[in-house]
């Protein structure tokens, strides 16, 4: 399915988004270096090949493969919730991926990541669903209410989440999951990341009825699409991402609301046209974010949770007070 003509931004807008997406690979391909490069141990020394291969390698894949996820699946939970001021994180998903892994963690305190992944995939898309549902019974013309009571239903999911693991002493193990950080990924412990990447070709694939989606039920319809298949599609990569990212590294907010809010507001709506540059705005965002969390305190580390809570919260308060790109 293609998206009518014209639903696409102008063609004065094509040159300057190819522009960016350029400067995105350079400055991208200078975080990765710096990734690989930027560390405690020396690379130089005896085993410093181990090192690469088994540490930075893999710390850097996370990282990318985390960001470019979760600025895919805020774009998409953003075009389900047609509002730009939510994300997972923040929404009530995260928060639900985490009370899925503590219940697994109960019901079967020995089960791999996969299965926990798993849990926290089914509670993210039922507490996702349960979002978008009562999101739905806000009054449309105050689409303001939305970032609001995403927030207040995150902090009720995350409060029922806090009561389980205080009644079943697992706070300590709770806060591995809520507080996402990069220090511990090794090799073969963050392989299941991957499945982000996966999850970004299937929005590529579904990109256009992913915009006819952002226009509304009626209008959706009334172009051909298969509104309920097409909604509970992008649930689902919702759900997945924020359910393998919690299980695998811990939550990192803000990633999922503010690339996909600053590249929708410089090249509008086509999810199509933007998705390239929000994955690489995503996975750049994390990267730096990382890297500021090695170096701010060298040779310790801060949580990327922590670097990414401060550096969201300044780069969200100041696309609220930009003003709109003339266009």
């Amino acid at each position: 399915m293609s998206v009518p003509t014209g639903l696409h931004p102008s063609p004065r807008a094509r040159p300057g988004l190819r522009l960016d997406l350029a400067a995105a690979i350079v400055l991208f391909a200078a975080l990765v270096v710096a990734s690989l490069l930027v560390g405690v141990g020396d690379l130089g020394g005896a085993g410093g090949l181990q090192l690469l291969v088994v540490s930075r390698v893999p710390r850097t894949l996370a990282a990318i493969l985390t960001g470019a996820g979760l600025a895919i699946a805020g774009l998409v939970m953003q075009t389900l919730a047609k509002n730009r001021f939510v994300e997972p994180m923040t929404a009530g998903t995260g928060q639900a991926a985490g009370l899925g892994i503590l219940a697994m963690t109960i019901l079967a305190p020995g089960a791999s990541i996969a299965l926990k992944s798993l849990a926290a995939t089914v509670a993210a898309f039922a507490g996702t669903a349960l979002f978008l549902a009562l999101v739905r019974r806000l009054p449309p013309t105050q689409p303001f209410l939305v970032p609001l009571f995403a927030i207040v239903y995150g902090g009720v999911v995350g409060a029922v989440t806090t009561a389980v693991a205080w009644e079943t002493d697992l706070l300590q193990y709770l806060d591995i999951w809520t507080n996402g950080e990069f220090s511990a990924v090794m090799q073969g412990r963050y392989e299941l990341l991957w499945v982000n990447a996966a999850i970004v070709a299937a929005a590529w694939w579904v990109a256009d009825r992913l915009t006819i989606l952002s226009l509304g039920r009626d209008t959706a319809v009334g172009l051909g699409l298969n509104y309920a298949v097409m909604l509970q599609a992008g649930l689902a990569i919702v759900a997945l991402v924020a359910g393998v990212t919690v299980a695998t590294v811990g939550a990192i907010p803000f990633v999922g609301l503010v690339v996909p809010a600053l590249v929708a507001r410089r090249y509008g709506e086509d999810v199509r046209a933007v998705l390239p540059i929000i994955a690489a705005g995503g996975a750049g965002l994390v990267l730096a974010c990382d890297l500021l969390a090695r170096v701010v305190r060298f040779p310790y580390e801060l949580p990327v949770g922590t670097v990414l809570a401060v550096v969201g919260a300044a780069v969200f308060l100041a696309v609220i007070f930009a003003r709109p790109r003339q266009t």
